[in-house]
């Protein structure tokens, strides 16, 4: 399901969790992880739209992609140093197509 050009440190699988479970697992995650790496979060709660990429500008975290594929949240976040950043701007969540 991942793109192999990406090479994601980690992956979290945060489907069927609903808020605050997706952010606090996120976090949880990126403090195991050094600044730089990619972590993949996929979720499925509506409420991650504004929740992720909120929590990726308070935490100074880097939020690098956002979009949904067959009804999954996917969220690509790039482990920061940990101070939050006011220009951090993440792409809007947009449809991606179904693969069959």
């Amino acid at each position: 399901m991942t793109d192999s050009s990406k090479p994601y440190a980690k992956e979290l699988d945060a489907t069927g969790l609903l808020c605050p479970m997706p952010v606090l697992r996120t976090r949880r995650m990126l403090d195991e992880m050094q600044a730089g790496e990619l972590l993949l979060v996929k979720a499925s709660d509506p409420a991650s739209v504004q929740d992720m990429p909120a929590f990726c500008k308070m935490s100074g975290n880097r939020l690098q992609m956002a979009h949904v594929k067959n009804g999954i949240f996917l969220f690509e976040i790039e482990k920061g140093l940990g101070r939050p950043d006011d220009d951090i701007v993440a792409d809007p969540i947009r449809q991606t197509p179904q693969i069959e």
